[in-house]
């Protein structure tokens, strides 16, 4: 249930790629039918990939995508041409799923940030964007955790949890030293999750209202040492 500047920049003009060589390893879901595997995401998810960033970007990336469509294009169209890209933080390589009844059920979107993280000038950034670009800047060199989402029908399994053990691995290969991410404060429930997971907030900054915005309050950056 977050988001920052990576895929909103992919949105922009991503310029960013990172490929994961992470192999699936198994998880046993209680939902029938058994077990299921966290396994790299392919190009050929990029729609369900793009509804799922969705849910877990609260909208933005949707109120997004509808300023960049072409005619005729609708947002979700957009996000799938962003999602089956080879490149760009929003790429399909950053992601990887939970797969079950024939479709993506569970997904996180996360890669390495930049140490030290470049400068930038803020001032053509969209002002709901701005706030979440300041947070990630204050993490550089994490292991950043974009977004993690799950379809309704399969919440309450532990699959995020599942996810985000995972992305925690995939940091301690790739030698970042901590795992970050940003979520809304009045999202209590998946801040919950975090700080039962080890997360900690280290910074905020005031969430800036947008349309169909499910929460206001603060915009949290929290954190976790690794080991």
């Amino acid at each position: 249930m977050y988001l920052a500047r990576r895929w909103i920049k992919s949105a922009l003009n991503g310029i960013h790629s990172f490929e994961s060589g992470a192999r699936a390893i198994g998880y046993t879901c209680p939902q029938p039918g058994g077990a299921m595997k966290i396994q790299p995401a392919l190009s050929q998810h990029a729609d369900q990939l793009a509804y799922l960033i969705n849910l877990a970007g609260e909208g933005i990336p949707e109120y997004l995508w509808q300023k960049m469509a072409e005619p005729g294009e609708t947002a979700q169209e957009v996000g799938r041409r962003r999602a089956a890209r080879e490149e760009g933080g929003f790429s399909y390589r950053h992601a990887q799923v939970i797969l079950g009844g024939g479709q993506v059920v569970a997904m996180c979107l996360a890669y390495a940030l930049p140490d030290p993280y470049p400068e930038e000038d803020l001032s053509d950034c969209p002002d709901v964007v701005r706030p979440l670009v300041m947070l990630e800047s204050q993490a550089p060199g994490s292991w950043y955790i974009n977004a993690v989402a799950t379809r309704a029908a399969y919440r309450g399994q532990g699959l995020a949890s599942v996810l985000l053990k995972d992305s925690e691995r995939r940091a301690l290969q790739m030698g970042c030293p901590s795992v970050s991410l940003i979520v809304a404060s009045e999202n209590r429930a998946a801040k919950r999750l975090y700080d039962h997971l080890g997360f900690e907030a280290r910074a905020q900054k005031p969430l800036v209202p947008y349309p169909g915005a499910p929460h206001g309050g603060d915009w949290l950056l929290m954190v976790k040492p690794l080991s």
